[in-house]
């Protein structure tokens, strides 16, 4: 290790640029469902490392000078690494877009590989030659990765605090500090083994405390894990009883060839199940909840669908279904200047469609174009059906049917938002998330997505109930369990009760706030490090 870190202190140009990119996709080996740990301690390293030897520019030119390549390096590997799963997309439309693939995935790593860049500058400009010197940058990077969850419309997808959620155990820290508090301790434990070398003149125990500390951390984050979780309670509720459906459906990609009839009959039989002679089938379910997309067709477009639905449905069940959503004028026709929304639609027993819920945090490229007329002209469009997208929905709320419990409706992305699941979440008794992964069948996609999901039950302290077209459909009880599922790929129903909310956890009283208080003692412990280091030249 003393070789890579003198060379990684002593490179330059091309090849400082190269390592730091090895470096990077190397630690893109820690995201769900790889939580390959060990390679964030190999990897981070050679960021501080490379740091170390980078050349200082004065004035502006320091926000994208060497430190900021190098912390962009890392970041391209780190996120090519942890995003190639989004090109499984591009083999649904097949042909020329295969040849794009490799281009679009290295285009979207190194977009958000300019927050690890910036956070690289930064912390470069409060460098110093200590041991401090790893708060800096932890703090700088922990600072990105809030700040690309949050702005242009957010992008929280693999954050780096996911990497110390491998097992039950582990999540239950969330419930404490949220995702992005575990960033900022993923970051600065995996930059320990920097302070073991180069050795210099330092003692040998000296340089192993810090990285034995974390260790010890780790080890702590798992106790308390199996505390939280042997001494808390969860009552399973008997007055709701939901049936999720997994109908395995992918004419979404291509609505011309949609045969609404076959969809909504695949549907209905499925939905209509039995597992044994007494099983009474739909007449024991409150709730019954196809998934996104399971209509990837208008209403309007075969209206014979509600007729169908209310024979099926029993007088007090309701189905929560996902699908495209119109917008009416007073003329009783749809408004051809709104392209509709992506919703979930509540049906009761006698085919009306009595409630609605329209996604309002939409997938850039996936639901709607950023800047239309230049990517337009490129000849890019989103790859959701239709000619203009989506139109998002006016927030996240609350969705109440009578005779129930108030729950959270959070369409597909809108799960992953950390602490933004809107203002209505604290008034909610569980979490419903409608999903359709089919794009990213045979990835490593779903998976993903499905854990950065159930990490929200976790924070929240409520039951999680998830819907998905192909999998992976479960049920997640609030200390981030799967008490049910489907696999991937099956065809097939589940009925599921989801527990009653726990009492409010520490992270849904406090939200951000202790995450703040620690980038605000990083940010103050760079600063005096570094002025330490100004006084000592002096």
């Amino acid at each position: 290790m003393t070789w890579l870190a003198e060379t990684a202190m002593l490179a330059h140009g091309w090849r400082r640029l190269l390592l730091c990119a090895l470096a990077g996709a190397v630690a893109g080996l820690g995201v769900p469902p790889l939580f390959f740990l060990p390679a964030l301690f190999l990897a981070f390293p050679v960021w501080v490392w490379c740091l170390d030897g980078a050349e200082r520019r004065p004035g502006w030119r320091q926000a994208f000078g060497p430190a900021f390549r190098i912390g962009f390096a890392f970041g391209l590997g780190h996120f090519a690494v942890a995003f190639h799963w989004l090109g499984a997309a591009f083999f649904i439309e097949g042909g020329v877009l295969l040849l794009l693939m490799p281009v679009a995935i290295l285009a979207l790593a190194a977009l958000i590989a300019i927050f690890w860049g910036l956070a690289s500058a930064l912390a470069h400009t409060l460098w110093s030659d200590g041991p401090w010197r790893i708060v800096t940058l932890a703090t700088a990077l922990a600072a990105a990765e809030f700040a690309r969850g949050h702005l242009f419309s957010g992008f929280p997808f693999d954050l780096l605090g996911y990497a110390l959620t491998a097992n039950e155990e582990m999540m239950q820290l969330a419930s404490v500090v949220g995702v992005y508090g575990l960033t900022l301790l993923a970051a600065l434990m995996a930059m320990t083994p920097a302070l073991i070398w180069p050795g210099g003149d330092r003692p040998l125990a000296g340089r192993l405390a810090p990285f034995f500390l974390a260790l010890v951390a780790i080890a702590g984050q798992v106790a308390f894990g199996q505390y939280r979780l042997n001494t808390t309670a969860v009552a399973t509720r008997d007055d709701l009883r939901l049936r999720l459906v997994q109908p395995v459906i992918y004419e979404h990609s291509d609505w011309t060839r949609v045969d609404p009839a076959a969809v909504v009959t695949r549907l209905i039989e499925l939905s209509e199940t039995r597992t044994g002679p007494s099983d009474p089938g739909l007449a024991s379910i409150d709730q019954l909840v196809w998934p996104e997309s399971a209509f990837p067709f208008f209403l309007s477009e075969y209206p014979d669908a509600l007729a169908r639905i209310g024979r099926m449905l029993p007088e007090t069940t309701t189905l929560l279904v996902g699908g495209p959503r119109e917008d009416y004028g007073a003329d009783g026709l749809p408004l051809r200047t709104n392209p509709g929304y992506n919703a979930i639609l509540a049906i009761d027993g006698a085919g009306e469609v009595v409630a609605s819920y329209d996604k309002s945090h939409l997938v850039p490229f996936g639901e709607f174009l950023p800047f239309p007329e230049v990517f337009a002209a490129l000849g890019i469009r989103q790859f959701v059906p239709g000619a203009n997208g989506w139109a998002p929905g006016t927030g996240r709320r609350l969705m109440s049917l009578p005779g129930a419990p108030p729950f959270l409706a959070l369409i597909c992305y809108e799960a992953i938002f950390s602490g933004d699941l809107g203002p209505d979440v604290s008034n909610a008794d569980y979490l419903l998330n409608i999903t359709n992964d089919a794009w990213f069948d045979g990835s490593i996609g779903p998976a993903q997505h499905a854990h950065h999901v159930r990490l929200r039950a976790v924070e929240e302290g409520m039951a999680l109930v998830r819907a998905a077209n192909s999998g992976i459909t479960m049920l997640v009880d609030p200390l981030g369990r799967v008490t049910a599922r489907l696999a991937e790929q099956q065809m097939a129903v589940l009925d599921v009760s989801p527990a009653r909310r726990l009492a409010d956890t520490v992270f849904a009283r406090l939200r951000h706030l202790p995450f703040a208080a620690a980038l605000a003692l990083g940010a103050a412990i760079a600063v005096l490090s570094s002025r330490k280091l100004r006084r000592k030249r002096a």
